[in-house]
């Protein structure tokens, strides 16, 4: 059968044939940005079914139902914090709310088990006639089961497809779902193409099994030491395969613009291998009215997320230079804005091309008279301790409260300005996944864990040659930027994960992996206001609560689907 517009398969665990309520009725209303749909004008059953794993990636994080979903993975820890929050992210940082009726951990694990029971559907159809339809199942049965164990830990395992509700499922331990995933990113790495060679260049291939390896072998690492070798050959096949190089000079369709080479990474027509991007592993396609792999639905909400609401000062205007349109639903926290930079004058992925902190007005023949207080900070007219005139091209003058959604630093890596859609309601623009520059800091991470301490640094330094490398040449000063071994903790690592992937990783994701998520929401660094900043979390937040409608759905026996420990509902 095909999957057609508007229908899914039934779900693994009986709560994904219901769907997922939504506060808000334009979940209900899918807006195509492409029409690379499931079962779109392809006569291949099981060809149509993979489309369909890339489609249930799309609404995974192309989510608006619910416009704070993308926050809920990095809010509440060390790099951000709250801004304007839609609410479903709330539990994430105000952890003494955090429960089982929360509707990003609900979609979350819908999607996850869509993913596996979709999968599965294929690897039995392919059999063995057609391995690598099976494999770029596999990777995406693995993809899922690798959050669900980290976020969850136990979780039933199904490794058939289930085409009527079933109410008696039980949760399966870590450990042998982690046998699952490795079984299946084994088959995937030896049966997938080659980088280059499938059907297009956003269909899963070898590195990006091998990526999604090194990343769920570091997470296995902890309970099985082994897995850390593991991990690094994993990301090593990647790095000395010849086919990536890191970007360290400017390329592509903005040489005309202001800008360097790291911000030429993540701008729209210069994302993907085809158009320069020699670090791109996996660039997830999204393109206006074009078929390309996996398109996207909906209204994603990433460019809202991330930048703030400059829009709403009266002397500027949306513009591509800006990223467009933002909501400032979360904002970096004092930790990300300063302390991770200190000691790294020159540092390229801070700079204001990436991470933006100063402006200016940019509305056409804007001029007004605002007051200044004694901070250096916008008061009402009179009020202040002296009154100025700014003009366009001034260099804005922010209110005090403007700092919890108007204007903060921003990484600038989701920017896009589309004129036809000023509003800016939805990010049509490719999605960066995965890249070599995070290869590098999985390699060190692993290498870490094996006492490899030189062989860390050196990864660590392979990206701060390319940060630094303008600066060095400005200088003069040849090590500019450089770590000793000595200075390789797991705790640095994170940090340089911090400064290279800001707006790209799950970061929840990595601290909880990582065992190193209550450590690090100490180094936040906000101070206020209250209702703004993380409290309430206790050590079994670390996990997730299962849905509380997963536990009510299967409830015929007294040990299926038993919650986590801590949360009452």
């Amino acid at each position: 059968m095909k999957i057609l517009k508007h229908t899914k398969l039934y779900a693994a665990l009986a709560l994904l044939s219901l769907g997922v309520a939504s506060c808000s009725d334009s979940f209900l209303d899918e807006k195509p940005y492409s029409q690379y749909e499931a079962g779109t004008g392809d006569p291949s059953i099981v060809e149509n079914h993979l489309i369909g794993l890339h489609y249930i990636y799309a609404q995974l994080w192309g989510y608006s139902g619910r416009q704070g979903f993308l926050s809920c993975w990095q809010i509440g820890m060390d790099i951000t914090s709250a801004g304007s929050t839609e609410g479903v992210e709330n539990p994430f940082y105000q952890y003494a709310d955090l429960n089982s009726e929360n509707a990003g951990v609900s979609y979350l694990w819908q999607k996850s088990y869509e993913f596996i029971n979709n999968a599965n559907t294929i690897i039995r159809d392919a059999g063995t006639d057609n391995l690598a339809a099976a494999a770029e199942a596999r990777f995406f049965r693995a993809y899922a089961y690798n959050m669900l164990v980290t976020l969850w830990g136990d979780v039933p395992l199904l490794v058939e497809s289930i085409s009527v509700p079933t109410f008696d499922y039980k949760r399966t331990p870590v450990a042998e779902v982690d046998r699952q995933i490795e079984e299946d990113l084994e088959f995937a790495i030896a049966n997938l193409p080659d980088v280059g060679q499938a059907k297009s260049e956003s269909r899963i291939n070898k590195d990006m099994a091998r990526q999604l390896a090194a990343e769920a072998y570091l997470r296995m690492g902890m309970r099985d030491a082994s897995y850390f070798e593991k991990a690094e050959q994993a990301a090593t096949e990647i790095i000395d395969g010849g086919k990536y190089r890191l970007i360290d000079a400017r390329y592509g369709k903005y040489l005309s613009e202001g800008g360097d080479y790291y911000r030429d990474m993540f701008r729209q027509g210069n994302m993907r291998r085809s158009e320069g991007n020699t670090e791109a592993i996996w660039t997830f396609e999204v393109e206006y009215n074009r078929e390309v792999n996996g398109g996207t639905i909906d209204n994603p909400q990433h460019r809202r997320v991330w930048q703030p609401a400059y829009h709403k000062w009266e002397g500027m205007v949306n513009a591509d230079s800006l990223g467009g349109r933002g909501n400032g639903r979360l904002r970096l926290s004092n930790f990300m804005k300063y302390t991770v930079w200190r000691g790294l004058d020159g540092d390229i992925r801070n700079s204001n091309y990436n991470i933006r902190r100063t402006t200016n007005y940019n509305r056409p023949n804007y001029e007004a008279v605002i007051g200044i207080d004694a901070d250096g900070y916008r008061v009402a007219r009179d009020a202040g301790v002296r009154n100025v005139t700014v003009r366009t091209g001034d260099k804005v003058i922010p209110f005090r409260t403007d700092s919890l959604e108007v204007w903060y630093p921003y990484p600038t890596k989701w920017g896009g300005y589309d004129p036809t859609d000023d509003f800016g309601y939805a990010l049509i623009k490719d999605w960066p996944v995965m890249r070599l520059g995070e290869t590098y800091l999985l390699r060190a991470e692993a290498r870490f864990r094996q006492n490899n301490l030189a062989g860390a640094a050196a990864d660590i330094n392979t990206l701060r040659d390319r940060a630094f490398k303008a600066a060095r040449e400005e200088t003069g000063n040849a090590s500019l930027g450089r770590v000793n071994a000595s200075a390789i903790t797991i705790d640095f690592i994170l940090d340089e994960r911090a400064r290279e992937l800001i707006a790209e990783e799950n970061r929840r994701m990595t601290l909880v992996r990582t065992g190193k998520l209550k450590e690090r929401i100490a180094l936040n660094g906000d101070a206020g206001p209250a209702n703004k900043i993380t409290s309430g979390f206790q050590d079994y937040h670390t996990r997730l609560p299962i849905p509380l409608s997963e536990i009510q759905l299967n409830n015929k026996e007294e040990e299926n689907l038993v919650q986590n420990p801590g949360y009452t509902r």
